[in-house]
């Protein structure tokens, strides 16, 4: 086993590779990466054991992306995550690593429209990431080629299982070839997993990482009694106190999120909501302005809790107890990413005794019980807290911004329905003096529009030779895609 200052380069990945995880600041490989990129850069299946936050996912996006062929059209890599929000994540983290090397990685997910991502999958593909439901939709109906699919990620395995998605996880593999890589990720191993590894799985090697410091030893963790109707004054008190920077409210039902999301709102708290039934783009919008800090208070179900990878949450606060104690430890885990501390303060109303002596016992803790704070104390804290709320939040970089930087992306009004190839795109772009191959970003061709990156500042460049150069026998409108 390496030791924990080993670097990248040890791995002989490309150059493309090397490139981009130096700009996604990804300095020394953790634990799990240590053990897993080498295993699977050598075709061995594996089996991780880790908890959420160690790295699992660069640990075998990396591989992944240095081992597909960028020559062949059909995917090679199917990705497999338990929900829409871990699908849309995962597929930005594999698209940032495998950027240089010029990687498509459509994601694919329910609730979204199934035609739209039938066109996408039609294109050149190498990586897909998606939820199971809607995986199995398009290979029953011929919409996904798994013929060339060598590498099969399930992450976080556990949570598939709890969702009830075992058969259709079954269904899938049983439609891919038996020769592939095959890797299996999960917090916790549950017997059905076990059963899954064996039946599926070529003599893996088994990785689990001992976490240092438990989720729940490096959480301080406070709880206090409350009924329901008090609720809302103790979460303004609470606040008001802990002044949070970041500040997540998880509450059991969508009902009781659009309540206490509107109730802050009213008190000017710089306040969203997400949860299950809003619609997909909204969902994505919120988590990615909570990310970046554009507000301070994101109200949430269980939907914001698994996995979402959300850096310096300075608080957690269960504003409704979870009734299963594996959400307790999810939820509690947004804050205290690895290895920083976080609080998390949790409500208990008089007849939930039941809930937290479950999730007492499940981490091997009492979580302290604290008195209503004093009015003084409130009252003392409440203009420090008034001046952070009329505060603008600093505005962070969102993940993989230093790799947009030197990119832009042209929008060349003609497409498919005009016999527009890659090739022409290319052949035009490599006439302009100053532009290689390797200036050439990603190439999207869709029915009436081709979309086009260029790389390593020479955007501009080409905006302007394309003004009054022909692509393909004819001048097209060439304008900037600035979303």
């Amino acid at each position: 086993m390496k030791n924990s200052n080993s670097c990248f380069n040890e791995y002989r990945l490309s150059s493309d590779l090397l490139k981009s995880i130096g700009m996604l600041n990804f300095n020394n490989p953790t634990k799990v990466q240590e053990q897993v990129i080498p295993a699977v850069l050598e075709e061995k299946d594996v089996i991780v054991k880790s908890q959420t936050g160690s790295g699992k996912t660069a640990a075998f996006a990396i591989p992944i992306c240095e081992l597909v062929d960028w020559d062949e059209n059909r995917p090679q890599a199917l990705v497999l995550e338990p929900t829409r929000e871990l699908a849309i994540q995962v597929k930005e983290d594999i698209f940032n690593i495998g950027r240089f090397k010029r990687l498509k990685v459509p994601a694919v997910y329910g609730k979204s429209p199934f035609y739209l991502q039938e066109k996408e999958l039609k294109q050149k593909t190498h990586v897909v990431v998606g939820t199971p439901g809607r995986i199995l939709d398009h290979i029953e109906r011929g919409t996904l080629d798994t013929s060339k699919i060598k590498y099969l990620v399930i992450d976080e395995a556990d949570e598939m299982l709890n969702m009830g998605f075992i058969e259709q996880l079954e269904t899938i593999i049983s439609s891919l070839s038996k020769e592939r890589v095959s890797m299996l990720l999960s917090a916790t191993m549950p017997r059905d997993i076990e059963v899954l590894c064996n039946k599926y799985m070529q003599d893996p090697l088994y990785i689990e990482i001992e976490e240092q410091v438990s989720v729940s030893d490096r959480i301080y963790q406070e709880r206090y009694t409350i009924e329901q109707k008090d609720k809302i004054k103790l979460l303004r008190d609470i606040t008001i106190l802990e002044n949070p920077d970041s500040c997540i409210i998880f509450c059991n039902t969508k009902q009781k999120v659009d309540e206490v999301s509107s109730e802050l709102a009213s008190l000017e708290y710089t306040c969203k909501k997400i949860h299950g039934g809003m619609e997909q783009q909204d969902r994505i919008k919120v988590m990615n302005d909570f990310k970046q800090g554009y507000f301070r208070y994101l109200v949430a179900t269980d939907v914001a809790a698994r996995g979402i990878d959300i850096d310096n949450i300075s608080l957690v606060i269960n504003y409704d107890i979870p009734q299963d104690k594996e959400s307790y430890v999810h939820r509690i885990g947004r804050t205290g990413r690895i290895d920083k501390e976080g609080r998390a303060i949790t409500f208990v109303t008089p007849d939930e005794g039941k809930f937290l002596k479950d999730i007492q016992q499940y981490i091997g803790k009492e979580i302290m019980f604290k008195k209503r704070p004093a009015k003084e104390a409130v009252h003392n804290s409440k203009q420090e807290f008034i001046d952070k709320i009329n505060t603008t939040p600093e505005i962070k970089e969102i993940k993989g911004a230093q790799l947009n930087k030197g990119i832009l992306k042209l929008h060349i009004n003609a497409g498919k329905k005009t016999k527009m190839r890659p090739v022409d795109i290319v052949g035009t772009l490599c006439s302009i003096q100053g532009v290689t191959a390797s200036d050439i970003g990603i190439i999207s061709i869709l029915d009436i529009s081709t979309f086009v990156e260029i790389l390593n500042n020479k955007g501009e460049l080409v905006f302007k030779e394309l003004q009054n150069k022909p692509i393909k026998g004819r001048i097209r409108k060439v304008s900037k895609d600035i979303k």
